[in-house]
């Protein structure tokens, strides 16, 4: 799958909210008192609430949310793995 494709799932508005919850990801992980298990849940959550408020309480806004965490995430995972595939 392109990453064309995937894109164009997530409106062009939203990408700023990935990149916030880019940050909020990198905040948490520096913070000792957060397991890092609970880092996706909360930037998914924090992703789902500043979408509700950009674009109103609507299931495609829920979606558009699950989706800007998930390439916040996606998107730090890669980086950081490749971080490590270059280290090795």
């Amino acid at each position: 799958m392109e990453w064309n494709i995937v894109s164009e799932f997530i409106k062009p508005e939203l990408l700023m909210v990935v990149a916030a919850c880019w940050i909020i990801g990198y905040i948490l992980k520096q913070t000792p008192r957060v397991p890092n298990w609970t880092i996706i849940y909360a930037v998914t959550l924090v992703s789902i609430i500043i979408v509700f408020f950009m674009l109103g309480f609507t299931v495609e806004s829920f979606l558009q949310g699950i989706l800007c965490g998930a390439v916040a995430v996606y998107g730090n995972q890669l980086v950081q793995q490749t971080k490590r595939g270059i280290d090795e």
